[in-house]
């Protein structure tokens, strides 16, 4: 278990963290204007992060999700993705968005064990928006898939 809270706007935020999900310093600092950031702390050292940014009226997007490499695969992703939902509920949203390259297998995984459904592909999105090519999984990352979590009346 971790214990997990919001940033304050002075703190700096965990970038080691932050460029494992995102390798563009330049993207995160531009959704990190507008977006929350939250921290997973564990005998408090930062382990895990995840950027929560309203995109609509009564919608909230995932930016950034991560955990530390030394911990993943022990149930603090799942953890900060319970957080946000959790989160995006109180401040009473209507959905969760979230979006992943089509190379993040576990992260396709873990997303849908969470409750996410697949909603679309933004075809391209990483090689329009990313200088450098992205490999992951054998797999070279293209194209953004996006998942959305809708809270039931």
């Amino acid at each position: 278990m971790m214990d997990i809270r919001k940033l304050t706007k002075e703190e700096t935020p965990p970038w080691e963290l932050l460029l494992l999900a995102d390798p563009s310093r330049a993207v995160v600092e531009e959704y990190l204007k507008s977006g929350n950031v939250y921290v997973g702390e564990k005998s408090g050292k930062a382990i895990g992060v995840y950027v929560l940014k309203e995109t609509k009226k009564v919608v909230v997007e995932i930016m950034n999700v991560a955990v530390h490499e030394d911990f993943q695969g022990k149930g603090y992703g799942k953890q900060l993705i319970a957080h946000a939902i959790n989160e995006a509920s109180k401040r009473g949203y209507a959905q969760v968005e979230i979006g992943t390259g089509n190379s993040s297998i576990h992260q396709l995984k873990l997303y849908q064990q969470c409750g996410f459904r697949m909603t679309g592909i933004d075809f391209d999105y990483f090689t329009r928006n990313y200088d450098e090519p992205i490999v992951e999984n054998g797999l070279l990352c293209r194209d953004m898939i996006r998942l959305c979590y809708t809270f039931e009346d």
